[in-house]
């Protein structure tokens, strides 16, 4: 478990600073396992991730499972926490920075911090039943 800081609940806006942060990583699992979205500017944001695919294969990177999580904070900060199918993903270079830039640019969110892991490891399992289909895994 990472070092978490607690609260703060002084007036001032949080530190949203990238230095030393890290993202809580409560059990891991995919965002579309989550329950559903709780307001509207989370549905939102989900539907432009959605619009993001991965190159080499026809599914969005929310419905393969590569987010794992979207925390929308109460001053409309966002953290995104994903991963990519393998280290060596010949994307890496680029879908962060596009699932990134979909969370910024959803009217209303104020920042994101979107961090990238690979703890836990990808694997099919993660994908999205309609994903699945898609692939022929089912």
């Amino acid at each position: 478990m990472s070092n978490m800081v607690p609260p703060d609940t002084s007036d001032e806006a949080p530190d949203r600073s990238d230095e030393n942060r890290e993202l809580e990583r409560p059990e891991i699992i995919p965002a579309h396992i989550q329950p559903e979205p709780e307001s509207d500017l989370k549905r939102r944001i989900v539907e432009n991730v959605k619009e993001i695919y991965d190159p080499e294969i026809p599914v969005n990177v929310y419905d393969l499972g590569l987010v794992f999580n979207i925390d929308v904070h109460e001053d409309n900060h966002v953290d995104v926490l994903m991963t990519l199918t393998a280290p060596n993903c010949p994307a890496a270079g680029i879908l962060p920075g596009q699932v990134e830039d979909a969370v910024r640019m959803t009217e209303g969110v104020e920042s994101v911090y979107l961090e990238l892991t690979f703890d836990p490891p990808f694997t099919p399992d993660m994908m999205s039943e309609e994903a699945q289909l898609e692939l022929g895994f089912m």
